[in-house]
């Protein structure tokens, strides 16, 4: 799965703050996708290896709705751009294209561990790559950024605005009773209803959707030097 990047990495904190901006422009907020047969969640670990930062980069690719496995893979490159919140895209997304690059199947919806519009400069690491794939994309994120909310219903599927300066930027969303909300938001190509739906479809009884908590143990997992399971061929899934 490969991707043309229309810009640079190497840049400094100010101009990748308003690339942001103008990239933004690209982003398609209402429903635009057909029938969806497979979905990617994306998640990228760090650690230090001596003075250098790295990334583990992993995607693993399910069948939708089922959400059997299908491919799995991986990256690691050293990070070179500062931690400044608000422009994780720049530190961590030429690990997660890398990672990417190497699946043989092409996703369908794509699951990012990562805020999307729900962002200061409404543009954060979901919307950067869905935009750059040009593919549908949702932001799963575990904590909050930026906004503000009222707590929803303690029931699977109530959500509630998340807020921020008067507009609407993602959900707050219950996907299991009991437990702590997640943060929903648009990557590009949904609306927010679609985002919560497809978020909704990929929940398997626990808090996280099963994309981006697998996805999530799987860079862990890389970080530590385990590397079993790679490079599943999406022949044996019996779908293509």
């Amino acid at each position: 799965m490969q991707a043309t990047v229309p810009h640079r990495w190497d840049l400094t904190p100010p101009e990748a703050a308003r690339l942001q901006l103008e990239m933004r422009g690209r982003l398609k907020k209402e429903k635009d996708f057909g029938a969806l047969r497979t979905v990617a969640g994306a998640d990228i670990a760090l650690s230090r290896r001596g003075r250098e930062a790295m990334g583990y980069a992993g995607v693993i690719v399910y069948s939708f709705p089922d959400l059997k496995e299908i491919e799995r893979q991986s990256a690691e490159r050293p990070l070179t751009f500062p931690y400044v919140p608000g422009l994780l895209v720049f530190r961590e997304g030429p690990a997660l294209l890398d990672a990417f690059a190497k699946l043989r199947t092409e996703p369908d919806l794509l699951l990012f561990d990562a805020h999307g519009y729900s962002h200061p400069r409404r543009f954060g690491l979901a919307c950067h790559l869905s935009v750059i794939f040009d593919k549908p994309g949702v932001g799963v994120a575990k904590s909050l950024l930026i906004g503000d909310y009222q707590e929803p219903p303690d029931r699977v599927g109530a959500w509630t605005p998340l807020v921020d300066s008067g507009e609407t930027i993602g959900a707050v969303l219950r996907t299991r009773a009991g437990v702590q909300p997640i943060y929903i938001s648009i990557g590009h190509r949904v609306d927010l209803e679609a985002a919560v739906e497809l978020a909704l479809a990929c929940t398997d009884g626990t808090r996280i959707p099963k994309p981006t908590r697998e996805a999530d143990h799987f860079v862990e997992q890389l970080k530590r030097g385990e590397r079993h399971g790679e490079s599943q061929a999406a022949s044996q899934s019996g779908l293509f």
